[in-house]
């Protein structure tokens, strides 16, 4: 009897060490799994899609009907929207260029008067201003006046590409190549001012008003506190 619980003890211990040495090669199992993962992801989508400052040229293309003697009032106000944008990203030149050799070259010419006008109404001064043109690629087309300024700009590369199998990227718990460039790129257009993704800017004096009201605020409220537990 002695020898048959003995026997039968033995067996228990042997059979709960083969179930913790198969639990210590599972774990092992997942934690050589973790590294090859983590491994494998070395190409983190910040990375490969950053957000780039620097100088970019913004332009604007606005369509100048023929025989059109001057602007529509959607055409000036899309102006004044592209004028502010200048205004508050740049201080170089701003550049109209007029088609050369179109069907609507007549037209174009009084529209970037105009528009000169407009730019002088909207605190532009004219030594900023400079006329340009450019050749039409077909004479028998109306071709539009664009509008252009260099700024500091914040951007991704271009979206959209696709070099690798997906198939393998997924086998492998890869993230794909084009995984988070719509998102980096729509942060980078959300961006007010580009600059801010350089440094943090300086902090401004303490608002001495302010913290008084908010010091008043406190003691008011510890008062309260105070005499509603005496």
């Amino acid at each position: 009897m002695a020898n048959e619980m003995h026997s039968t003890r033995k067996t228990a211990r042997s059979v709960a060490l083969l179930a913790m040495a198969a639990l210590v090669a599972v774990a092992s199992g997942c934690a050589n799994a973790d590294r090859t993962t983590t491994g494998s992801l070395p190409d983190d989508y910040r990375t490969r899609h950053p957000i780039i400052v620097g100088e970019q040229e913004r332009t604007i293309d606005i369509p100048i009907a023929t025989g059109a003697t001057q602007l529509t009032r959607g055409q000036s106000e899309v102006i004044a929207g592209f004028v502010g944008d200048y205004s508050g990203a740049s201080s170089g030149m701003f550049r109209i260029i007029l088609p050369r050799g179109a069907r609507n070259d007549a037209a174009a010419m009084v529209a970037g008067r105009q528009i000169r006008k407009l730019l002088a109404q909207y605190g532009i001064p004219a030594r900023k201003v400079m006329m340009e043109s450019y050749s039409a690629g077909d004479p028998a087309e109306a071709a539009p006046i664009r509008l252009a300024y260099f700024a500091i700009t914040a951007s991704t590369p271009a979206c959209g590409q696709w070099p690798e199998d997906l198939v393998v990227n997924t086998y492998e718990n890869r993230n794909y190549h084009n995984f988070g460039c719509a998102t980096q790129n729509n942060l980078a257009a959300q961006i007010a001012d580009p600059n801010d993704l350089l440094g943090p800017r300086r902090m401004t004096p303490a608002d001495a008003t302010q913290r008084g009201e908010a010091l008043k605020r406190y003691r008011g409220a510890y008062t309260e506190l105070k005499e509603m537990n005496d």
